[in-house]
């Protein structure tokens, strides 16, 4: 859920801030592919849903890689304006020395970001409490693409961190 990642993102922001690190701070939904590509399939598809709203390439051509080993320091803080579904024209921006990411979004442990993260904090969160808290437009799509990513990729057995999410007014740490 978008907005229990960025209630998680906020505190781990204002940890890094509070002892002197750059934050960087990025949010896959302004990664987004134009409306015309996510909906092609309809509102519902969550296969479209899982493999087709995100332009993860793009995340990793105009953010990590650029952030990572190697890469040119400079990074995009947004490619993709969903409301106006248009680019969002963004200049790069230079990354001050010892920055850190702060990345938010579903589906950040697919292979095409294998390596890309140094840690991962996972949101758990069932069927049943996303079914409660999305619009109904959305619950098929993203319920079934939530359950697709499970699946293939078992996100808790990866993750750095497991925050079990049933309420976000109550998260709770999941300990090994």
């Amino acid at each position: 859920m978008p907005a229990d990642a960025a209630v998680v993102a906020d505190a781990v922001v204002g940890v890094l801030e509070a002892e002197g690190r750059p934050v960087l701070r990025v949010s896959a939904e302004n990664f987004l592919r134009p409306r015309s590509l996510r909906l092609e399939h309809g509102p519902h598809d969550p296969d479209a849903g899982y493999e087709g709203w995100y332009d993860t390439y793009a995340l990793l051509r105009e953010v990590l890689d650029p952030l990572g080993p190697g890469g040119a320091g400079t990074w995009l803080p947004a490619l993709w304006d969903a409301e106006r579904d248009r680019a969002t024209r963004q200049s790069r921006r230079a990354a001050p020395p010892g920055a850190v990411l702060v990345l938010t979004g579903p589906f950040l442990l697919r292979w095409e970001l294998s390596g890309a993260l140094d840690a991962v904090v996972h949101l758990q969160t069932s069927a049943a409490a996303q079914r409660r808290r999305l619009p109904a437009a959305d619950v098929d799509r993203v319920v079934g693409a939530w359950a697709r990513y499970l699946e293939e990729t078992d996100p808790a057995s990866r993750a750095d961190l497991v925050v079990r999410c049933e309420d976000p007014r109550h998260p709770a740490l999941v300990l090994p």
